[in-house]
């Protein structure tokens, strides 16, 4: 009962493709194929992780079905920890300089948009004094 020949392979073979349909086998074989992906890079994490001091997770072996497999997430880029960002006064003096520039158009600009704005409201309050 151990030893499987190639006709009882062959009759299973073909009882599985009765039961799941010859449409869906495809599928379920890519579907297995990114599971087998995302296993295979969460393993390389953890083996990374593992050599930089933190202790390694131990994996179990799972066995797979016949059944179809439900859509892998898609997998997401890795996760990098966020440069905080430096103090103003670190700024090298001719970084300052230029962020007082920008700063002064900033003012200018709207110090203009008041300005035009104020220009176009007053020909519409002239007519109505007339």
């Amino acid at each position: 009962m151990g030893n499987l020949g190639p006709t009882e392979l062959i009759i299973i073979a073909v009882v599985i493709i009765l039961l799941f349909g010859a449409k869906k086998m495809p599928d379920m074989a890519r579907s297995l194929g990114r599971s087998m992906r995302i296993i295979k890079a969460e393993t390389k994490g953890m083996k990374q992780d593992g050599e930089e001091g933190v202790p390694p997770v131990t994996a179990t072996a799972t066995t797979t079905t016949a059944t179809p497999a439900p859509a892998a997430p898609a997998q997401l880029p890795e996760a990098r920890p966020v440069d905080p960002v430096p103090a103003p006064a670190a700024q090298p003096a001719a970084a300052q300089s230029d962020v007082e520039k920008m700063q002064k158009q900033i003012d200018d600009l709207q110090a203009q948009l008041k300005s035009t704005s104020n220009n176009q409201a007053a020909p519409t309050q002239a007519p109505k004094n007339a």
